[in-house]
């Protein structure tokens, strides 16, 4: 194993030390009698269930326990092993990185999320990758009622050498979409990522603006937008399921990118989603520095999560 990859895991390990914490002292305390029981299942599935898998998950991972070794004795590590493989069976078919096809010219990537999901974050961060790898990229600050996220997208252009195009706070979003995707049509930009508000609180409206966004990109380039990647926030737990419901409804959502799973001991909540919408998980943050942010892995994912050995 190469010291990046290497690192790249002990962060990992790291970021998700409180979810698998919660999960493997969780399984260490219930599996203390010799024989698998109908008690021990349902403890199972209330653990499972507290950790953000989702219901769903829960009974398909006791389900498989039950018909395979109920009755007959297993260990916490056993458990461990199975609820790993049973996991990355759930997330191998969704991982999948977020790679520009050379075919569009730029490559239109729309970035949705609630506030505070680390979307703009998560954008600059792309915009390094991608220039790193040789791409032109170009930012558009979509967010156009916070001076905030403006701000923040244009901190990130500097930092990343890339061109961030802007409208004065308050401006039309999809008009400022539509400038950035001629701009980059004209200038010949391999990446465009563009940022959109996430004010959930004002549903009808956002939806609205998103819908415009979409049409109006679609309008001026045929395909576009190529990806609308929802930015989610691992801390918030079930929440990010009902996000991905709501902004589902909004936009073609075709992918998600899960960060925060530093912040708490939720990290479940990314096979909830992967179980219940089959999206392509492109990436995954467990902090705040450009290398956190890391194409999915499922089989390190799914070991990490549950503390398999």
């Amino acid at each position: 194993m190469s010291e990046q990859k290497r690192s790249w895991f002990q962060r990992l390990k790291d970021g998700l030390k409180k979810s698998t914490s919660a999960i493997s002292d969780g399984i260490t305390g219930i599996f203390t009698k010799a024989k698998l029981d109908a008690d021990t299942l349902d403890d199972l599935e209330d653990l499972l269930i507290t950790s953000d898998l989702g219901v769903g998950v829960a009974a398909k991972l006791t389900e498989v326990l039950s018909k395979d070794r109920f009755d007959k004795e297993i260990t916490g590590e056993e458990v461990k092993e199975i609820l790993s493989s049973e996991i990355e069976k759930i997330l191998t078919p969704v991982a999948k990185p977020l790679i520009p096809s050379p075919e569009h010219k730029p490559h239109v990537i729309l970035m949705a999320g609630v506030n505070g999901a680390g979307k703009t974050t998560t954008i600059g961060k792309l915009a390094k990758k991608y220039k790193g790898e040789g791409k032109s990229v170009m930012l558009a600050a979509g967010d156009t009622f916070r001076a905030a996220a403006v701000e923040q997208l244009q901190v990130w252009g500097e930092r990343t050498d890339v061109p961030v195009v802007t409208k004065e706070i308050g401006s039309d979003a999809a008009a400022l979409a539509f400038e950035a995707l001629d701009r980059a049509v004209r200038e010949n930009v391999d990446v465009l990522l563009i940022d959109t508000a996430g004010r959930l609180q004002n549903r009808e409206e956002l939806m609205d603006e998103l819908a415009k966004v979409v049409r109006v990109i679609g309008k001026k380039l045929d395909g576009a937008p190529h990806d609308t990647v929802i930015v989610l926030d691992a801390t918030t737990g079930q929440n990010a399921v009902h996000q991905v419901e709501v902004f589902q409804k909004m936009a073609k959502i075709t992918g998600i990118i899960m960060t925060k799973l530093d912040g708490s001991a939720r990290g479940g909540v990314l096979v909830a989603c992967a179980e219940k919408f089959g999206l392509p998980v492109h990436a995954i943050g467990v902090g705040e520095s450009i290398e956190d942010l890391q194409p999915f892995d499922p089989k390190e994912f799914a070991r990490t999560l549950v503390g398999a050995e």
